[in-house]
């Protein structure tokens, strides 16, 4: 008789992991990300974003210590690490869901993982420093793979850009001995790409999902949502064309959204997983 294999590191963490979409709550403990720059910069501050969170039905919380808003200025990994350490530290005993750093530093991976972290998301698909993979793997940490590019080229088919790109962190991750299972994709709306572009990516998920792996799509708040109003808009001003830009990225496969209002999305997610994923419907009481 076969033996089942053991669930992966990733599904122990997220048992839900397919079965519904679920909601990486951002905490980002920096001075000058592009939404909230500075709100939660004190481990106080970032306890009490956490709870409210959590709270609001975030399956992941996401941390992070360098802003990657367009224009941002690169932050030496100790500064980095004083950032997000103390954080880290503070939240991680009895909290109820993990953790994931938000780094493309190896270093800032291996102190947050000691610190408590369990998921590693690399905006630089572990091509920045590919050291992080190993750092991964030492830990048996999953990692979340997004496409970046350095500079944006509007003629490339974008989404043939991001399959080679994979193609690379995957071997990279493998190579480190990080299992298939213990990797998400994310193709990285935001980031390296023409306004046209973004929208191409996300119009063409389903042919990244074919690659056969979990979907983070991220598009909360973000610049490319301002360009579809009539009128110049804040990033706190953009919720619905968020919730609308994730509702379109779960009907076309997307897993897990990133996003700044959890309660929001917990709640129009679950109106698409109910016509969607029917199966993420069991043992919810109907409500009026």
């Amino acid at each position: 008789m076969a033996v089942s294999p053991p669930p992966s590191r990733l599904q122990a963490l997220l048992p839900d992991l397919g079965r519904r979409t679920l909601v990486m709550g951002i905490l980002n403990v920096t001075p000058d990300s592009f939404s909230d720059g500075g709100r939660f910069e004190g481990v106080d501050a970032a306890r009490v974003q956490a709870d409210a969170l959590i709270a609001e039905g975030a399956h992941i919380l996401d941390i992070g210590g360098e802003s990657t808003r367009p224009g941002h200025l690169p932050v030496p990994a100790e500064e980095e690490q004083a950032r997000v350490l103390p954080v880290i530290a503070a939240l991680e005993p009895g909290l109820s869901v993990p953790i994931s750093i938000d780094t493309y530093k190896a270093s800032t991976a291996e102190v947050a993982l000691k610190a408590g972290a369990t998921i590693v998301n690399d905006v630089w698909g572990l091509q920045r420093e590919p050291d992080i993979a190993r750092v991964a793997a030492a830990h048996g940490a999953p990692v979340i793979v997004m496409h970046n590019r350095e500079t944006i080229d509007p003629d490339l088919d974008i989404v043939a850009d991001m399959k080679r790109f994979f193609e690379r962190s995957l071997d990279i991750a493998r190579r480190a001995g990080i299992s298939d299972a213990d990797i998400v994709l994310d193709p990285g709306i935001g980031f390296g790409k023409s306004w046209d572009q973004h929208l191409e990516a996300l119009r063409r998920l389903p042919e990244i999902r074919a690659l056969g792996f979990p979907l983070l799509v991220g598009v909360s708040r973000k610049s490319l949502l301002g360009r579809l109003h009539d009128r110049e808009t804040a990033p706190r001003d953009r919720l619905v064309g968020s919730i609308a830009a994730h509702v379109l990225a779960g009907t076309l496969g997307a897993d897990i959204v990133r996003a700044h209002d959890v309660a929001q999305h917990v709640e129009a997610l679950r109106v698409l997983d109910a016509v969607m994923r029917p199966e993420s419907r069991s043992g919810t009481a109907a409500r009026g």
